[in-house]
């Protein structure tokens, strides 16, 4: 196996990261929504933890494909 071919795997393997962000970011909204629907009055007080974990697990996407761009194009 040659280096390009180990770059693009490599590569690949990062961007791995997007599926646990999709499934977080998933996971975030829907617990968020089924809370919302049970207790309406309290949702508007648990806006903040929302886009809180939204952005985690964004970031953490955001990292892995920033890791795979490095090591194609670093």
């Amino acid at each position: 196996m040659d280096v390009e071919a180990a770059r693009f795997i490599g590569a690949g393997l990062a961007t791995m990261a997007l599926i646990g962000a999709g499934i977080g970011i998933g996971t975030v909204f829907g617990n968020f929504l089924a809370g919302a629907l049970r207790n309406p009055g309290a949702a508007a007080g648990q806006t903040t933890n929302l886009l809180l974990g939204f952005a985690l697990c964004e970031a953490t996407g955001l990292f892995g494909l920033v890791v795979a761009l490095i090591i194609l194009f670093g």
